[in-house]
């Protein structure tokens, strides 16, 4: 069995306005919600500031951060996941996004704006050593 993570629309339109706001450079983000065996449905996005301010890279700011994980607590869920832009490249984890990546428990989405009218939304599970699997993304109402 492959997972699914569930996306409201809202949450991906909030996600794609934050990402396009942020050209030219990356824009980054965390998700929170639940894990239900293979399914993993996001209740919140917090839209973070790239505190690299860089079209290649991207860093979280920490402050940003740490509150996102209180309020996550705070509502009873963790973080599922992140997301970031590729303002000009394909939606695959680049090698630096690997390396970075540093749990395998979670998802990580990568919204290429390659094509700007065009944007596309993937989500990826990254092991230990580094291999990455595409999961589904279900945009749910």
């Amino acid at each position: 069995m492959s997972i699914v993570l569930k996306l409201k629309k809202s949450d991906y339109e909030k996600i794609l306005a934050h990402c396009e706001q942020g050209l030219p450079n990356e824009s980054c983000g965390l998700l929170a919600g639940t894990v239900e065996g293979e399914v993993k449905t996001v209740t919140k996005v917090y839209l973070l500031t790239n505190i690299d301010a860089s079209n290649e890279h991207f860093s979280m700011d920490p402050k940003e951060q740490l509150a996102a994980l209180k309020d996550a607590r705070a509502d009873g869920v963790s973080i599922i996941g992140n997301f970031h832009s590729h303002p000009e490249s394909p939606s695959r984890p680049s090698e630096e996004d690997k390396r970075l990546a540093y749990d395998s428990t979670i998802e990580y989405l990568i919204l290429s704006l390659q094509e700007r009218e065009n944007p596309v939304l993937r989500a990826f599970g990254i092991d230990q050593d580094k291999n990455v699997t595409v999961h589904e993304i279900d945009i749910i109402e």
